[in-house]
Formats: structure tokens, sequence, C-alpha cells
């Protein structure tokens, strides 16, 4: 039997104090260690509305335990915590903390403090009545816009001086227990409106004047790697914003902005308690333009901007919720960030969750809307079955993804090839959408796998609806492979056991794994190869 292990499962409460949660990166992939230990994030994100009271709490905590999560993303809203200035309540966010604890979850507060969605409707009453000390960004016809300036100094510190708050208090009540793993500061930034950024008479006044000194250096750097958009458009002898990078100055002179606003915010809270801290981003639609998603946000091509004039943010993560999924992952690795995406279609999240942390080797995946009983309930497969069998794998998946020794690939009817291949301990799993004999019709819309070596010759495949073929690695020799073995395993008394033998009509007479269309399985195979000749 294979003993599950701890290091995924949740973090007993400790009585000292001990180093915060950190990004450290091993093998080419980042890792959050949680007391020096690499701890995977199987998480979901709470709806907007499902974290308000204490009371809600203790009716979604233990139901998302016992779907096997063992991190939960919740909102933290400027307007609950500090409804009069000066003045905060922290009695919601210690209940949560409370039942959390007691669920044996750790929990990522995600801090909706100026902006949400670009908008500003999660701060106080207060802030947002009195518009000249906390100004509104202004529309091209002159119009104030329902979202704070970015240009407004004592916004940016009233927001720093909340979220130092929350992050003091969060030290104080739990620094030993380390259920708070992590923080993101904001949500999916950006300006929305026509010409794609904020004509306000401040805006307007700096995007006149030079561009930065230190935005300059950082682009003319000798280690500098700009994006393609942002290398074609930068032309450093510019006199100001719109001649230094043309069409694209609106959007880099709103990202230089945000990110200095932001990381004035995240500063202020890392002072108190210097948990990892992170940006999400609202990703473009196809054919969209600046202003039409938010402007100015940590997308790929900003990158290089906001690590110039954001250092107190550790890393960039996008909400996907659009098809071309593995391609915004990859994006977002190739740009330095360690692999977490904290929102995703809970519709396609069990595919999704494989790929991230089997293929990009994320330390974590999140859907949105996690809290949603409905939508648990029409998943099939299940985020639940992902999240358990990745949990009773334990320590043993976790040093497979450290080592590389993790691959994982996704298909549906829509991809642009019915087949994909990955390369894992001198063999090709090649895979196709699984199907019906003889009539040949698909016997499920998506499909995925994960797999896992666990001995020369011997594999974890987990995942559902695709059929499976093994080739030899023509990098490695020209040998045949064949099947030794495939058995569907079963996690029973602590321990995995074999559930069924997958022999003759069950492999395909040998040939190939048929994994369960509709239901998330563990499978082990186990494989040999002989000359061709």
């Amino acid at each position: 039997m294979l003993a599950g292990m701890a290091c995924i499962a949740s973090t007993p409460a400790r009585a000292q104090p001990i180093d915060p949660p950190r990004i450290a990166y091993a093998g080419g992939a980042g890792q959050l260690l949680l007391a020096g230990q690499p701890f995977l994030m199987l998480g979901g994100e709470l709806g907007n509305s499902s974290a308000g009271t204490a009371a809600q709490a203790d009716t979604v905590l233990p139901r998302l335990a016992a779907e096997h999560l063992n991190t939960v993303l919740m909102p933290v809203a400027w307007n609950e915590i500090e409804p009069e200035e000066g003045h905060f309540d922290f009695a919601v966010v210690d209940r949560w903390i409370a039942v959390a604890r007691r669920e044996r979850l750790h929990l990522v507060l995600l801090w909706f403090g100026s902006w949400k969605n670009a908008f500003s409707s999660y701060a106080p009453a207060w802030v947002l009545a009195d518009t000249k000390r906390f100004p509104r960004a202004t529309a091209v016809d002159g119009t104030a816009m329902p979202m704070l300036s970015v240009f407004g100094r004592q916004t940016r510190r009233s927001d720093g001086l909340a979220f130092a708050a929350l992050m003091r208090h969060v030290r104080r009540i739990d620094s030993g227990a380390q259920t708070v793993v992590m923080a993101q500061v904001e949500n999916e930034v950006g300006y929305l409106g026509l010409g794609g950024r904020d004509r306000s008479a401040e805006a307007n006044r700096l995007f006149a004047g030079p561009v930065p000194p230190p935005l300059l250096r950082a682009l003319e750097a000798p280690d500098a790697r700009l994006p393609g958009r942002l290398a074609a458009s930068f032309a450093p002898a510019g006199r100001d914003w719109a001649q230094t990078f043309g069409r694209a100055a609106d959007e880099v002179f709103m990202a230089w902005y945000y990110a200095r606003y932001i990381d004035s915010v995240a500063a202020a809270g890392k002072r108190q308690y210097a948990l990892p801290l992170y940006m999400n981003a609202q990703l473009p639609a196809p054919h969209e333009r600046a202003g039409d998603y938010p402007s100015g946000a940590p997308y790929p091509f900003a990158q290089p901007i906001y690590r110039a004039a954001a250092p107190a943010i550790d890393f960039y993560a996008p909400d996907i919720y659009w098809p071309d999924f593995e391609r915004w992952v990859t994006r977002y690795r190739r740009a330095g960030n360690p692999v977490f995406v904290p929102e995703s279609r809970l519709s396609l999240a069990p595919y999704d969750a494989l790929y991230v942390l089997g293929q990009a080797r994320g330390i974590g995946f999140s859907a949105f809307g996690i809290d949603d009983p409905a939508g648990a309930a029409s998943q099939s497969p299940r985020l639940a079955d992902v999240y358990s069998i990745l949990t009773e794998l334990g320590e043993r998946f976790v040093q497979a993804q450290e080592r590389g020794d993790t691959r994982a690939l996704v298909l549906h009817l829509t991809s642009p090839r019915p087949d994909q291949t990955v390369a894992l301990g001198g063999y090709l799993f090649s895979a196709t959408l699984a199907r019906s004999w003889p009539a040949n019709t698909p016997l499920a819309a998506d499909g995925a796998m994960l797999v896992m070596q666990s001995a020369p010759g011997e594999f974890y495949v987990l995942g559902s609806g695709l059929a499976v073929t093994f080739l030899r690695d023509p990098d490695v020799d020209d040998a045949i492979a064949g099947i030794a073995g495939i058995d569907e395993l079963t996690w029973t008394s602590g321990g995995w056991t074999v559930a069924q033998r997958l022999n003759g009509d069950q492999s395909n007479q040998g040939r190939e794994l048929l994994m369960d269309p509709h239901t998330i399985r563990l499978y082990r195979v186990r494989l040999y190869s002989y000359p061709r000749r």
C-alpha cells in the first residue's frame, strides 16, 4: 500500500510564531513553503458575497473541507473592516480564520480595497463620498467614473493603512498557526473606459511629462527581456509618454501608476506581516482594446513594468475563463511567475487543475464560485475527486512535481487537434478522447490526465475521458513499448489498494489505458520495452 503523506493536507496550528510562508524556487518551478516545507494549494475561490458575515464561515467551510479542498480564497472588503475612518472591525475575519483552522483549511485573503474588477464598490462610503480627498478617475468626456483614481495620494495612503491594519491583525492572531498563507492585493485592477487611461487633470499633467527615469532604466537594462508588444513600441529618446511608447502609451502609463500605487499598499502590509503577496488579472477577450478590458493590469506584456514599479508584489497570476487556458498559463510562467490560477471556470476545473499541477508544476489551483452547491453538484467529473486523490498521494506527488517527474494534458472536442502527447521516463503517453466501439462516437466532450512517475517503468495516471497509448520515446531509443499491467486503484483503510486489474476488453487487449469517461480515477501503469529487431 502507498500511505498518504501530510504535505498536501492542512498544517496544524502551532503555539509559537515561525517564519511566515514564502515563495521559493526548486528545479525550475515555484513552491509555496510553509514552515520550510512545500505546500500545494488545492483551492477554490468563494463568490464575492459569500464571506461577508461570520455565520457564513460555519456553513461554507465545513462543506468545502469535506470536498477535499485544503485552501479557500476569501474576499476581505475594505468597507467591512473600516466602516468609519480609523476604526477597524475584524470580527468576521476572526471567525473565518477560527473555523478554517478547526476544519484544517488554509486561507488566501483577497483584499478588495480601492478596486475590484476595476471598479471601487468595496471602498468605504467615507471614501466614495469625498471626491476631493479621494478623487475619481475621469472619462474622455470629463465625466467622473465609478472608480477611484490611481493618482489619488490620500486614497493610496488610506488603502495602505487599512491593508497594513489587516496584516498586523492577521500576524497577531495567526502567525503561529499559519492558517492564512497568502494575500491578493486588490482585484483585477485597470482602467475601464474609452481611450484606455484616466483623463483627470493630474493624469493629463503626468502623461504630458517625461517618463520616470526608474522605468526607463529598467526597460533599457542589458538583461531586460521586453515582450514583443512592449519592445516594438519602446522609443527611450521620447520626450513624453506618447513619444516613448507610441500606440501603447496609454496602457503603459496606467500600468506604471497602478503598479506604483499597489506597491505602496503591498509594502505597507508587508511591513506588518511578510506574507507572499500577489496580483491577479482579468484577461482580455479576443479583439478587445485597452479600456474594453482593464487597461494597465499586470498582463504578460506589462510584467517588466510591474517588476520595476512593484517590488513588494511577489508574483502575478491570471484569472482564466477563456478557452486558451494552457497558453495563458505558459505566458505567465515564462514571465518568471510561479504558476497559480486563482480563478477559473468551475465547469472545467477538474481538467484545468490536472494541467496546472501536473504539466505547469503550479503552486496551486483554484476554481471560482467553489461555494455554489449547485455548481459542485453538476460537475462530472468532480474537482473534489482530483483533490482527494492528490491529497492521498501526498508527499510522493509533491516530490515528483519538484523533480519534474509529472506531466499532464487536456483535450476537448473543440481542441485544434484530436490527440496530444507527453513524454516522461522514456515513454510517450499519447491520448485521444475516449470513444465508443464500434460506433466510434465520443464518450466525453472533455478529458485530461496527470502522469506521475513513481519508479522506472511505473507510472500513476490520474484523470478521465481519455484513451491512452504508450510508445517508447524515440529520443531515448527505438525500442517498442508494452503494457505489463494496468491497475485501477482505490483508497481504503489508509492506503491504496487495487480495485480491479484492467485486462482484455478493458485495456483494448493490452494496447491502451481506457479511462472512465465521466469519473476521475487513479491508475497504476507498468510499462516495459523490447528491441524492435
